[in-house]
């Protein structure tokens, strides 16, 4: 199982999702399984040379955010259209 290391984003909106992704971040989601989707921040090098491997999108990754370690799988990418930039993920929570 692969693991990903994320933050807890608090600002949300464009303006902050530019600034996020000039410093070679990008932000995301958790949702699902009625819980509160938690946004998060992800580093673009570590999850664009990740999602290169096919289990990135086959099997279930472990997100570290902080001391908790949430189980989940990749719902959706938006990428940029003409760069080969990452610009938001979403994440579905699997409970095992």
């Amino acid at each position: 199982m692969l693991t990903v290391h994320a933050e807890i984003r608090d600002k949300k909106g464009k303006s902050f999702s530019r600034k996020l992704r000039i410093k070679n971040k990008f932000p995301g989601v958790i949702y699902g399984r009625n819980k509160m989707p938690i946004s998060i921040i992800l580093d673009h090098n570590l999850i664009f040379n990740l999602q290169k491997k096919p289990e990135f999108y086959k099997e279930n990754l472990c997100l570290s955010i902080i001391d908790d370690k949430y189980i989940v799988k990749v719902q959706e990418i938006q990428r940029h259209a003409f760069k080969m930039k990452i610009l938001h993920i979403d994440f579905i929570y699997i409970d095992i």
